[in-house]
């Protein structure tokens, strides 16, 4: 209990009243470093290990004395939902340290917020896009609000290094720093995370070895699994079967029925409804993911929590991050996921009773899902992740943060603010000529305006134009939508690409409805109930994966390894897609292209951007190819030898130029804020972002290809 005695006397009395047995793994590691030492840290343990608890218990201990009139810890969340979920848990653990805690987040009334920023204090739980909105909208309370932070909890750290969202959020921690007495300590915290040196270094470049990294490895819970193949028809449609299974195994548990896709969440959950009602049962399954009025979304979680009878949500990735919808009975995930991480954060969400195993029950429905499923599976079970790898030029974000600070400073020369940026924790390393290009762009484009006579730089007419929308604040891409309304009540969005019209029925949250008008220049859809619907089609298509994911579905093809957790269906159908596999004797070093009568096909077997990197190199060799955005890709009309075009890659010394020439418009990459840099910095990003050719070339150099004639 040496952990439990470094905590101060008010946080000891919670944990009795509580009635803890114990301190878990992650709390008795992590306590003595957040108390004994000044070091950064990063806690990476399962779901439901404590790891809240774990940074919280120790920081209110160390903070309980001063806390009651300044802002001691800032608490960044990636959702406004995880930010009330754990609002009332952190405020629990304050019970008799009188440490207020407060919410920022767009449902927090303006009021609530005016009386915060004049007398800031204790906890602030905040999303990275709110903190913005201080910087630009409370500019004058910034200083006496950060100049007393000593922590900076990061929860789901994992879900913003990768991203243009980690980027500012990084950005905007350095300057959250230029006005505290001291340099805050970050404490991270993830399930889900692996490359400790990059996210060592995002924490604290300057001093890497002052970020303490506390693991615990494994769970002591037990995982039970499963995975039922059901095949689709030629219509693409799920069978009722699946349906059946799925509300088998969820009628008496409290389950969460993962998808990939908004549109299938919605089709799931209808005919889910329609099996309980047969079992005159009332509403038992409900939908959740982005495009559902947050309302309804709240509603659905409030429901989960409180109903004394078994409830079910079908979710996207909308309820991978934690939220709290009560104990999980099982998991449910329809068709692979695309990453190890997101498989292992949502089979986390169940067995958090006591004593209770988690639970996995895995669907797939088509042959390409099976094998992927079976990948990602085992490579959870081997206990690889995805490691992480940063957002590889933030030269956008930059653009964005430009005018941020700016509007923040009211006016920088451009000397000093080459500075600020040079000395920000994310930006440190950019050449100085490419931001002084970019900001001289920005003067030429008016997004930035020159001071005659002091010469200081402010946001000019075209940045006050960007910078006052309300889309703003959030880094990242979302589409134009209609708001879906049944009368005044807000059901939800729809994408505007979804060709919806007048008389169409659709299903959204779960529910049918048919559409009444639709006004255009308010972007709104007006609909009523109906008896029959099909879900809108919305934009993102399906995740890239990890060369390794790739690499381990031709070697189960190779193998003979059998699965004792999947049925009599899955079984057959891996056979089946091993026979040729067998019958050739392909070692999983091969990588074969088969021949057939009208086209090439080749399975790359490797991940997403060195299969996209393939197709470049061989289009510019004069191959008519297309890819289908799950690793196989199609060479039509080439009666040539095409072991010798392969040899030709091989040997060809590859430059970026190759690949950027052929390279589609719509291939390119385009992000929320880039399209306002200068040309040659919007090339250089697209080819930072999605052009690898040395994966490329240790691509072509690891494997031999062969061809196979199946005429």
């Amino acid at each position: 209990m040496q952990s439990f005695e470094l905590l101060s006397k008010t946080m000891q009395k919670k944990i009795w009243e509580m009635k803890w047995d114990k301190l878990t793994p992650i709390q008795n590691k992590t306590i003595p470093i957040i108390i004994e030492t000044n070091k950064d840290v990063i806690l990476s343990s399962a779901t439901a290990s404590g790891k809240t608890e774990a940074a919280f218990l120790p920081i209110i201990s160390l903070i309980e004395g001063n806390a009651e009139k300044q802002l001691k810890v800032l608490y960044i969340s990636p959702l406004k939902a995880l930010i009330n979920n754990q609002f009332e848990r952190i405020e629990k653990l304050c019970e008799y340290s009188s440490i207020p805690i407060h919410k920022w987040h767009g449902d927090v009334s303006q009021s609530q917020k005016n009386k915060f920023v004049k007398n800031p204090s204790g906890i602030l739980q905040i999303t990275p896009e709110s903190v913005e909105s201080l910087f630009i909208n409370r500019t004058e309370y910034i200083r006496n609000l950060f100049k007393g932070i000593e922590f900076i909890v990061i929860d789901e750290i994992h879900s913003f290094i990768n991203s243009e969202r980690g980027v500012q959020l990084r950005s905007l921690l350095s300057r959250v720093e230029q006005y505290t007495i001291q340099r805050p300590r970050i404490i991270g915290l993830s399930a889900t995370i692996d490359n400790f040196e990059l996210v060592k270094e995002w924490v604290n470049y300057k001093d890497t070895k002052n970020v303490e990294i506390i693991e615990t490895t494994g769970s002591e819970k037990q995982l039970q699994y499963y995975l039922m193949h059901f095949e689709t028809g030629k219509d693409r449609r799920l069978p009722v079967e699946l349906f059946e299974d799925i509300r088998e195994v969820s009628r008496d548990n409290k389950t969460i029925i993962f998808c990939n896709r908004r549109c299938q969440v919605e089709v799931t959950t209808v005919f889910l409804n329609r099996l309980a009602k047969r079992d005159s049962v009332g509403e038992t399954y409900y939908a959740h993911h982005s495009s559902i009025d947050k309302k309804e979304r709240e509603y659905v979680e409030k429901t989960m929590v409180e109903s004394a009878t078994p409830k079910s949500v079908v979710a996207t990735s909308s309820l991978e991050l934690g939220i709290d919808i009560g104990d999980v009975d099982i998991v449910v995930q329809l068709d692979s996921t695309f990453t190890v991480s997101s498989l292992k954060q949502r089979l986390g969400r169940s067995g958090r009773k006591k004593d209770a195993d988690q639970m996995l029950q895995l669907y797939t429905t088509e042959e390409d899902s099976l094998l992927q499923s079976l990948a990602v599976m085992e490579l959870a079970l081997e206990k690889w992740i995805e490691p992480a790898t940063g957002y590889l030029a933030p030269y956008d974000i930059l653009f964005h943060q430009l005018i941020s600070i700016c509007q923040e400073t009211n006016g920088r020369g451009l000397e000093e603010l080459v500075s600020i940026i040079k000395g920000n924790h994310i930006f440190y390393n950019m050449q100085q000529e490419k931001v002084e290009q970019i900001i001289h762009h920005m003067l030429e484009k008016d997004h930035l305006e020159k001071v005659k006579g002091s010469n200081e730089l402010i946001v000019g007419i075209e940045g006050e134009r960007i910078l006052r929308s309300k889309e703003f604040y959030a880094v990242f891409m979302s589409p134009e939508v209609f708001t879906v309304l049944e009368g005044v009540k807000t059901i939800g969005t729809v994408d505007k690409g979804a060709k919806v019209e007048i008389g169409d029925s659709i299903i959204l949250a779960g529910r049918l409805w048919e559409i009444n008008s639709i006004d255009f220049k308010k972007n709104k859809i007006y609909v009523k109930k109906s008896v029959s619907g099909k879900p809108p089609m919305y934009s993102g298509g399906a995740g890239g994966i990890h060369n390794r994911i790739g690499e381990k579905m031709i070697e189960i093809l190779c193998s003979n390894q059998q699965f004792d957790y999947f049925n009599d269906t899955a079984e057959y159908t891996l056979q089946d897609m091993r026979k040729a596999y067998h019958d050739y004797g392909v070692k999983p070093n091969e990588r074969i292209l088969w021949r057939t009568k009208h086209e090439i096909v080749f399975d790359t077997y490797t991940g997403s951007k060195n299969t996209q990197n393939l197709i470049w190199a061989l289009r510019s060799l004069g191959l008519n190819i297309r890819g289908d955005g799950v690793g196989r890709v199609y060479i039509d009309g080439f009666n040539g030898d095409i072991a010798e075009v392969i040899r030709q890659a091989q040997e060809k010394q590859w430059v970026i130029e190759d690949l950027v020439r052929i390279t589609q418009e719509h291939e390119l990459f385009v992000s929320k804020f880039s399209i306002y840099l200068p040309k040659d910095i919007q090339e250089e990003l697209h080819v930072i972002s999605k052009i690898n050719l040395k994966g490329l070339e240790e691509y072509l150099a690891t494997y031999s290809f062969r061809v196979i004639d199946l005429e």
